[in-house]
């Protein structure tokens, strides 16, 4: 009997935790897919599609979760400005970005959203911040400012495609932050599942009339989409939106923000590892001055402010 007490010690310890990391190795793993699925499909056709297949495998729980909690009619602008800002303009910004950057870039981009949560925090909603927060934004906007290409245009030796592609990355983060305010007041009202499932429900809304502009114009991609573009199809809708979403949402309910966010730096190394690897990708002297000035500005930028821990992941799903 000894042997199941420890099963269930390392169980109940450690599994948390390997949730965890497969939720952000999946995340890491996102840039590189998106990246080449979108060499396949429009960008705004790949996020009708991705949206509607998750709407579909996430309505059996939001019905069943909509049968215990009954959503107010005063609360629905908000819901819909939560899946307005977090997904159908921060998908459309991110995916707009992901066709004109390297997946490199994109990965430590997107590390800033904790800070900009913290600083939109304390400009709208008076949230306190301390010094070390202070100190934290700046270093942290300094390394997004030298990824993002701020350094190659003062030299004058900066590529307009990569700079535009860097800068919708850096959009779909504010505007995720954005929503994210929203959302922090409905799920003090609704558990998480009913926020997010009614934002992908606004996202598959509003990419519709998109795509299907996108369809009008050039109804022959759809005839060129490879197994590998189905592939990528799948992996947003199955493991980034679905799996990736359940497993954060599980370690999280066992472990501390906090810890659970320490794991979010697996996330550049395997998008960059792979990005090298698949894509050809190289990694630079500005690229790793960035990343480490991000890391550590998003360390100080949000210690004591673990509210602002928790909902910096949908950009990912």
């Amino acid at each position: 009997m000894d042997w199941i007490a420890s099963w269930k010690f390392w169980y109940s310890r450690c599994m948390p935790y390997i949730a965890l990391i497969l939720a952000h190795t999946i995340w890491g793993i996102h840039f590189v897919v998106s990246k080449i699925t979108l060499q396949e499909f429009p960008e705004f056709s790949l996020a009708f599609l991705r949206f509607a297949f998750a709407s579909l495998f996430l309505a059996p729980f939001f019905l069943a979760q909509t049968k215990k909690v009954k959503i107010k009619n005063a609360d629905l602008p908000k819901l819909v400005l939560v899946g307005v800002f977090i997904i159908t303009l921060n998908i459309a910004f991110f995916f707009s970005g992901m066709k004109r950057t390297d997946a490199t870039s994109a990965s430590v981009i997107t590390l800033v959203i904790p800070i900009l949560s913290v600083v939109l925090g304390w400009w709208f909603l008076k949230e306190k911040v301390f010094l070390i927060n202070l100190l934290g934004i700046i270093v942290g906007l300094i390394g997004a400012l030298i990824i993002i290409g701020i350094p190659e245009i003062l030299l004058g030796e900066y590529d307009t495609t990569k700079l535009l592609g860097n800068f919708l990355i850096f959009l779909a983060s504010v505007s995720f932050v954005i929503g994210a305010i929203f959302s922090r007041q409905m799920l003090k009202k609704y558990p998480s599942l009913i926020v997010t499932a009614f934002a992908f429900l606004v996202g598959l809304i509003t990419f519709f009339p998109l795509a299907a502009l996108e369809y009008i114009q050039n109804p022959g991609w759809v005839d060129k989409v490879t197994m590998l573009g189905i592939f990528g199809l799948a992996f947003m809708v199955l493991l980034s939106s679905i799996s990736a979403y359940f497993l954060f949402e599980w370690g999280l309910a066992k472990t501390s923000l906090v810890r659970a966010d320490l794991f979010q730096y697996i996330e550049p190394i395997w998008a960059s590892s792979l990005a090298v690897l698949i894509l050809g990708e190289q990694i630079t002297i500005p690229y790793i001055a960035g990343a480490i000035l991000i890391a550590a500005g998003v360390y100080m930028g949000t210690l004591a402010k673990e509210p602002h821990h928790r909902h910096h992941k949908t950009h990912r799903i």
